[in-house]
């Protein structure tokens, strides 16, 4: 049964996610496996297509235990230096009360009020308005707000900012983007790498003279192709990864701080001023998801977006909150985007799991 924001569903589909995920990246690690060995066997071969692709194949059951030693390797150190990761791609720094009492005490009177472990609390140097949690673990949890959001939201706004933010951590949604990101999205990584290197049509490409491609009978060149294909279907989808990270989030969050600040209208206030003024630039475009609105100058829509607009999740605070839109820009958009699950949540208005 849902309750205030469907936490018990949407923790367990993000549990579901997360295995999903790293078993994903075996699947992916051994596409990339082939795709390399048939690559590497055009370029130092002179042999029919089908003798190289049974080369691969065979280098492959020969290196496997490597590669899922390298990929054990892989999950150690995201595991242990996921945040410094984050950290150095979105700017996060260290905040120490002292330097800022306000930002600590609000967050430690939300989570004293709930029983909630208090994560870390970082700024991000930048005047844009915007926020974001990260962390897969009891204890190692952070939230990170930019400087200009800690500037330009009062008191109550900010409060429901790190509403928002804490709910992400008890929803698991931080797990999800970490497992995404550091875990699988390094096949990403990979292919801009190779096209880059590259570069076809116009750059850098395997030479092949025509005494090789009548011994071969032109066996290397299409098993280049079809390793440089194989490597192109594995970015592809190591970019479904993205879709992964619902876009129901956000609303439960959004939900999720109302219940335990009890002010809708701080909420909505908060996302517009934080509208007008999310753009980070120098973020990268897969950490765009972490963020409370995506930080991107054009943000993508439609099926790509990491998050639904803003009009529409102030219509979802309106209507199931009982909030009062902030006079910062029309209001256009409708709650049409709203999963049905989100919906028959919110209107649930019974005690939630926050209390």
């Amino acid at each position: 049964m849902f309750q205030a924001y469907g936490l018990y569903s949407h923790i367990r589909a993000n549990q579901l996610r997360t295995i999903f995920l790293l078993a994903g990246f075996v699947v992916l690690l051994v596409a990339l496996m082939f795709s390399v060995s048939l690559l590497f066997e055009a370029l130092s071969a002179d042999a029919p297509l089908e003798v190289l692709l049974a080369r691969a194949v065979l280098d492959v059951k020969q290196g496997w235990p490597f590669a899922l030693g390298g990929a054990a390797i892989w999950f150690c150190i995201a595991f242990l230096f996921h945040q410094s990761m984050i950290d150095y791609a979105t700017g996060s720094e260290g905040l120490s009360r002292k330097e800022s009492p306000r930002l600590y005490n609000l967050l430690e009177n939300l989570c004293i009020s709930r029983g909630i472990p208090i994560p870390a609390l970082k700024i991000i140097d930048d005047e844009a308005l915007n926020a974001f949690a990260s962390g897969i673990r009891e204890g190692h949890y952070s939230v990170s707000v930019t400087r200009g959001l800690l500037q330009k939201l009062n008191d109550a706004e900010l409060e429901a900012v790190l509403g928002h933010e804490l709910t992400h951590v008890r929803n698991r949604d931080t797990q999800v983007m970490v497992v995404a990101t550091i875990f699988a999205g390094i096949f990403a990584f990979v292919g801009d790498l190779m096209f880059r290197s590259w570069n076809f049509p116009f750059g850098f490409s395997p030479r092949q003279d025509n005494s090789r491609e009548e011994r071969g009978g032109g066996g290397a060149i299409i098993a280049i192709m079809i390793a440089l294909l194989v490597i192109a279907l594995s970015c592809g989808a190591s970019l479904l990864i993205r879709f992964a990270i619902s876009r129901t989030r956000e609303f439960l969050a959004d939900a999720g701080s109302v219940e335990l600040t009890k002010n809708p209208d701080a909420m909505i206030s908060a996302l517009r001023k934080i509208e007008a003024q999310a753009t980070m630039e120098q973020i990268p475009s897969r950490m765009q998801a972490f963020f409370i609105e995506s930080p991107a100058l054009v943000p993508e829509s439609g099926f790509f977006a990491t998050h639904p607009s803003v009009n529409e999740r102030v219509a979802a605070l309106i209507k199931f909150a009982g909030g009062h839109d902030a006079p910062l820009g029309p209001q256009s958009g409708s709650s049409g985007f709203l999963p049905p699950v989100v919906q028959s949540s919110a209107a649930a208005r019974g005690k939630g799991p926050w209390g």
